[in-house]
């Protein structure tokens, strides 16, 4: 399947059903299939391992280290978007984001690949660095390396996607002589995207990612990061496409709060328009109002408005109802 054209205008995709006790094999399928069905063309999981109840790692790009409860069960990101893969036909299947810390070049290569092959070449490849100190240490890795392991891991992975034999040597990793298969669908390979958002970060999406996916963030900073990114790119490389995140709550919102809800993700939908996002991402798992199977069952009908949103320059915001109010005029 090939990508969206980021000239057709931007698309709308939703984070899958993951985090929480509640979440089972039926609300993934439920959801997956209905947001297909009503025009959601992405589908995205993202990675952690456990829930530190002694947690020392500063949370979420703030300054705190209470993290949201709802990680305290998470679905395995690759193994939910290869069942997800298997419901559906035409969506874009996701990781916003693997932690690059928490995987092996030849392993991550291997699951990728087969990724791809089982959606029929539907796959975004996303990583990042991670925040959890105490994830990083349970893998056995130092998290003060954390950047400079994630830029060789990618290196190893794209060697892994390209012809055999391979044959890789770093700081971190080493690949003997070896026939690693199987290839991706997608030539060169699948779509990297990237979760960095720090001066180092941008440096690293510019030379190594094809996509980069921010939460959020004004127009002007948002257009500034990307022009930024423009004057690192090695040349011949096509620009850096834009994938924009926005949360219904955010994970570092209190529980109870209700976080931003649809007015929030409309204004930032109009952000994402403003600056030529490719595709937007809604993500839900943090939200009050997802606590059941059933409640996840109808999130995709609730967010449905969202999607003519997207595709039209109306000012109009709709509600969780579908219908239309004005929208207020600092909202974006």
């Amino acid at each position: 399947m090939a990508m969206t054209d980021g000239a057709r205008g931007t698309t709308i995709g939703l984070a899958l059903p993951q985090l929480g006790e509640h979440v089972d094999a039926a609300a993934v399928r439920d959801f997956a299939v209905a947001a297909e069905e009503l025009g959601f063309t992405g589908l995205w999981a993202q990675e952690h391992l456990f829930y530190s109840e002694q947690n020392a790692s500063v949370y979420g790009g703030r300054h705190t280290t209470a993290v949201h409860p709802a990680y305290r069960s998470v679905l395995g990101a690759t193994e939910l978007m290869a069942f997800v893969a298997s419901c559906t036909r035409r969506a874009l299947i996701g990781s916003s984001i693997l932690v690059a810390g928490y995987h092996r070049p030849v392993e991550l290569a291997q699951r990728l690949a087969t990724l791809d092959v089982l959606s029929g070449g539907r796959l975004v490849a996303g990583l990042g660095v991670g925040w959890s100190d105490e994830e990083h240490r349970l893998m056995d890795v130092d998290p003060r390396t954390r950047g400079r392991r994630m830029d060789e891991l990618v290196r190893a992975v794209q060697a892994c996607w390209g012809p055999d034999p391979v044959e890789f040597d770093g700081e971190f990793f080493t690949i003997p002589t070896s026939t690693v298969r199987p290839k991706p669908v997608q030539t060169p390979h699948p779509p990297l995207l990237s979760g960095l958002r720090s001066e180092r970060g941008l440096a690293r999406t510019a030379a190594l990612f094809d996509i980069w996916n921010p939460s959020s963030g004004t127009a002007g900073a948002l257009q500034a990061q990307l022009d930024g990114m423009a004057a690192q790119r090695p040349a011949g490389r096509a620009p850096v496409r834009l994938f924009l995140r926005s949360y219904l709550q955010r994970p570092t919102d209190p529980v109870g709060s209700g976080g931003q809800g649809i007015d929030g993700v409309a204004a930032d939908i109009a952000t994402a328009k403003a600056v030529g996002a490719e595709h937007f991402i809604i993500e839900c798992n943090f939200s009050d109002d997802v606590r059941s199977p059933e409640d996840w069952a109808t999130m995709p009908e609730r967010l449905a408005p969202l999607i003519q949103l997207v595709r039209d320059d109306s000012s109009a915001v709709p509600d969780s109802s579908g219908a239309a109010r004005p929208q207020k005029e600092n909202a974006s």
